[in-house]
């Protein structure tokens, strides 16, 4: 089995919107501004543990399970805290790489 060919690219695409931009939380809020800085690190940690991830059936299905996972709860962060063209986007991202490898699980593990 091996990883989707897109990843490359779609690693990138993290990298550059996971950034530090915190401009744009609701309301000035100290907690949302710690809880994006929070999201946008799980966001980068899944993205190495994508790129780690062994060439093994059972180990992707286990990363891909574990980006799922973690893309929802950014999603979350992103979805409460964020606001304008910032929020479109971000959460746009999250969930099109959650819808993925969503798709990738069913797709291709089934039993592991």
């Amino acid at each position: 089995m091996r990883s989707p060919d897109r990843l490359g690219p779609l690693a990138i695409g993290f990298a550059l919107l996971a950034g530090p931009a915190l401009a744009q939380t609701r309301g000035g809020d100290t907690a949302c501004a710690r809880d994006v800085l929070v999201a946008s690190s799980m966001q980068r940690q899944a993205i190495d543990q994508l790129e780690q991830a062994g060439s093994e059936a059972a180990d992707q299905c286990r990363v891909w399970r574990r980006h799922v996972e973690t893309m929802r709860r950014v999603a979350s962060v992103y979805g409460r805290c964020l606001s304008g063209a910032e929020r479109t986007d971000r959460l746009a991202q999250v969930q099109t790489s959650e819808r993925e490898f969503s798709g990738l699980i069913r797709g291709q593990c089934k039993g592991l």
